[in-house]
């Protein structure tokens, strides 16, 4: 048995080792994993937009530097259009495109909300004949001015693979595929082959997940980080590759293992 030295020695370093795993899993790791050197105004926002009834839904994972004028034209030379407010009209031409399988190019989204407003706007591009499968793009001016002078909007980009019942309300909505880091860099290069993107680089977003649900319930998994495009105010008369500026070397590192996890994920399943 033990002495009483003893074992007050190891409630102490029981303790402290305690105290340790406190301040390194809450405080240095997440630290470590953010960076926002390019857009440290934005450093507090929490990166998670929220449905009407205040779920929490999709995270952010775009971010686009423009005029508003500039981000309309860029997503329109991508082939995306604006999608339509949700009105009774609207709402039954998207149930006849998915009924009938006629395409709503303009078929509505869902309200979400960011910083406690609703999306500014949102783009779509259809996929097949109905608007049952669709990519689609929610935005938020995030900031009037960025680091670079110009508007800086945030958005949510998600892939909707087919139309259901929300798991959480019961409510007919789409469902989207799980992986919106695919959707993110479809997104990424949709503008970039359109030859509207000057830079690309990244920051923190909602930060790494493994398994989460979004506002209706589907699920979802993301390395957390936000690809932030600068949008040429003209489009030039030689297109020319947009600048890719590298992201901190354990940002790095980072997506080396979630890629990794993403490749044994679709292995299992």
């Amino acid at each position: 048995m033990a002495s009483p030295r003893v074992t007050k020695r190891i409630l102490h370093a029981t303790a402290w080792l305690f105290v340790l795993y406190l301040a390194v899993a809450y405080v240095a790791l997440p630290l470590a994993w953010t960076h926002h050197d390019r857009q440290p105004a934005i450093a507090n926002l929490s990166m998670r937009t929220h449905t009407e009834q205040g779920i929490p839904a999709d995270p952010i994972n775009v971010g686009a530097i423009g005029a508003h004028e500039t981000l309309l034209l860029a997503f329109a030379k991508a082939g995306w259009t604006p999608a339509d407010p949700i009105t009774l009209m609207s709402s039954l031409a998207i149930a006849e495109s998915v009924v009938l399988h006629r395409p709503d190019s303009r078929a509505p989204v869902s309200s979400h909300y960011f910083d406690g407003r609703k999306q500014d706007f949102a783009f779509e591009k259809q996929v097949g004949g109905s608007a049952a499968q669709r990519h689609h793009i929610r935005f938020w001016k995030a900031l009037e001015t960025g680091s670079e002078g110009k508007p800086l909007w945030l958005a949510s980009a998600t892939f909707d693979r087919g139309v259901g019942l929300s798991r959480f309300t019961g409510q007919i909505t789409h469902h989207t595929d799980p992986d919106i880091d695919a959707e993110r860099d479809f997104v990424i290069d949709d503008l970039t082959h359109a030859g509207v993107v000057g830079d690309i680089y990244e920051i923190t977003g909602s930060g790494t997940t493994l398994h989460a649900r979004n506002g209706e319930g589907d699920p979802y998994f993301t390395d957390g980080e936000v690809k932030m495009v600068v949008l040429k105010d003209e489009a030039p008369e030689s297109q020319t590759a947009p600048l890719r500026m590298a992201s901190p070397t354990y940002v790095a590192r980072k997506r080396l293992l979630f890629d990794a996890y993403r490749s044994l994920r679709r292995w299992i399943l």
